[in-house]
């Protein structure tokens, strides 16, 4: 959790100088060398991959999302930034009703509207100035909830057969169009910009490390908590302090999604 928001830290401080391909292709570069040795110890696991065309999507929706939101945190609060990210459980379960056809009892559709209300208030239209950022971190939830429900349809993949799509994926995407919008980035930036990438893969690891080994339900509710480094890091590090409605709107978040993984957790026990 902390390597992310530090990881998002970075993107934030130097975004608005790096176009967002730049950083997504930087980031996942960085992080398939640091899988190399672990791709290369377990290279039987990529003989006979099945399910191609739904590892390619799961890419596409990655890349959208990774894109996105370096582009939505250099023009967003890091607390907001957060808060809305809070909404993608809510629209997996819907997501998931919709195609996967899992049913969504009356209490998660109620848990689902005030998510979304909360969204509402803690954006506050009216007052906002940075639009596009808002528009681009929606789109990050879509297009993460969309590779959510993708990588259901991959449960019997290996970890690492996922992981190398993901960064070799990401790094194929992007190469591209970074390499043609390329900005020369100074010196004393570039291990700033090297680091996205290990905090990021790190964090990547000690996710699927975590629910590995930790319970599901706990791990949920651990993971509000960083709403709170984000808001302590925006403020300390970006001078950033919400607004009174953003409270009240993260609050209505934070409980529609606790209610939902609470629910969830009580059902699979």
């Amino acid at each position: 959790m902390a390597l992310n928001i530090w990881a998002l830290s970075i993107v934030k401080a130097l975004g608005l100088g790096v176009p967002a391909f730049q950083l997504v292709l930087l980031r996942a570069a960085v992080g398939l060398v640091l899988m190399l040795p672990w791709i290369l110890r377990q290279r039987r696991c990529f003989v006979g991959v099945a399910d191609l065309r739904l590892h390619a999507l799961r890419v596409g929706f990655s890349a959208m999302a990774l894109t996105a939101s370096f582009f939505a945190i250099a023009r967003l609060p890091l607390a907001l930034f957060t808060a809305i990210g809070f909404t993608r459980p809510i629209l997996t379960m819907i997501m998931a009703a919709w195609l996967l056809r899992e049913p969504i009892s009356n209490a998660r559709w109620l848990a689902a509207a005030i998510g979304f209300g909360g969204v509402i208030i803690a954006v506050d239209p009216s007052q906002i100035t940075g639009g596009w950022g808002v528009a681009a971190q929606l789109l990050t939830v879509c297009a993460a909830t969309g590779a959510v429900i993708t990588t259901r349809k991959l449960v019997c993949a290996p970890v690492v057969v996922m992981m190398t799509f993901y960064t070799a994926g990401l790094t194929l995407i992007a190469a591209p169009i970074a390499l043609l919008n390329w900005q020369t980035v100074p010196a004393e930036q570039w291990p700033a910009l090297l680091a996205i990438g290990c905090f990021a893969q790190s964090a990547q690891f000690c996710f699927l490390q975590a629910h590995k080994f930790g319970q599901a339900a706990f791990l949920a509710i651990l993971s509000y908590a960083s709403l709170v480094f984000s808001t302590g890091v925006g403020y300390f590090v970006f001078d950033e302090l919400p607004k009174p409605g953003f409270w009240l709107g993260a609050g209505m978040i934070v409980a529609a999604t606790l209610w939902i993984t609470q629910r969830a957790a009580r059902r699979t026990s």
